[in-house]
């Protein structure tokens, strides 16, 4: 198991290498309510109202706020589905609620089947903090990131494994897809803010979303040095003019697949 101290020390170091705006997100999926912090903001317990679950990822990234989402505290309905908090009713998995979903029937129906969800009864809640300094070892962490910052990140990912990432895109439910999948599969994820997240929740015209299981959280920050050592830091070098300069032999292989890299050395 990563210790709390690696992983609130990786996390700054994630967070200060790729610049990022706020600060990274420690989610955890709980199973009982003595895993749920001290300290931790329980909006209807403590205030009396309800969040969507994208306000709390957004109060614990931009205020540093543990929050602690369960069954009573939440508002839009995709998590407690998503999540596993209620049995989806018919009129749920026939798409009666939205007419926005599809243009006919039988797309509505279908862009709610496919969402992910976990089992229902096996998680009463959700956990989000600052992954800087959460008391709780997280199931994922989850990064809000500009398309620059998710290339770095991509390129990580390479770098540790030799495997891209495949993911299933979607304009809804980006509190579900960032994290029911990374955990039932234990896989990385990319995600697109949904509506509700820009427009309730202040997710930024050009942010994206960023998830993987907290197990690899080191692999990153191993990968950020390795490639930082390979001349592929960020900022990354700009250039725009022909035949720019070929790094790391990629003329010389070129060559030997019959591509003319010419008068080229390397």
């Amino acid at each position: 198991m990563v210790d709390l101290e690696t992983i609130h020390t990786n996390a700054i170091e994630i967070r200060d290498k790729l610049s990022l705006s706020t600060y990274p997100l420690a989610i955890k999926m709980i199973k009982d309510e003595k895993e749920i912090p001290k300290d931790a903001i329980r909006p209807f317990k403590d205030g009396n109202y309800h969040l969507d679950n994208c306000q709390a990822f957004s109060m614990s990234r931009r205020g540093k706020k543990t929050i602690a989402m369960t069954k009573e505290d939440m508002w839009c309905m995709s998590p407690f589905i998503g999540y596993g908090l209620v049995e989806p009713s018919k009129e749920w998995l026939e798409a009666k609620h939205r007419d926005s979903l599809g243009i006919n029937q039988e797309a509505r129906k279908k862009a709610v089947k496919s969402a992910p969800r976990f089992k229902v009864g096996e998680y009463m809640g959700v956990i989000s903090s600052p992954l800087e300094d959460c008391c709780f070892v997280p199931d994922i962490f989850m990064l809000y990131c500009d398309p620059y910052q998710l290339t770095h990140l991509l390129l990580a990912k390479d770098c540790i494994d030799g495997e891209g990432i495949t993911c299933t895109l979607s304009g809804h439910n980006a509190c579900i897809l960032a994290v029911v999948p990374v955990l039932q599969k234990r896989i990385c994820w990319i995600a697109s803010p949904c509506r509700g997240d820009r427009s309730i929740a202040m997710a930024q015209n050009n942010e994206m979303i960023f998830s993987a299981p907290i197990e690899m959280l080191g692999d990153f920050v191993k990968a950020f040095h390795y490639l930082e050592e390979h001349g592929q830091q960020i900022p990354f070098d700009l250039e725009l003019h022909p035949e720019r300069n070929l790094k790391d032999g990629y003329a010389a292989i070129g060559r030997t697949m019959g591509i003319p890299y010419e008068g080229v050395t390397n």
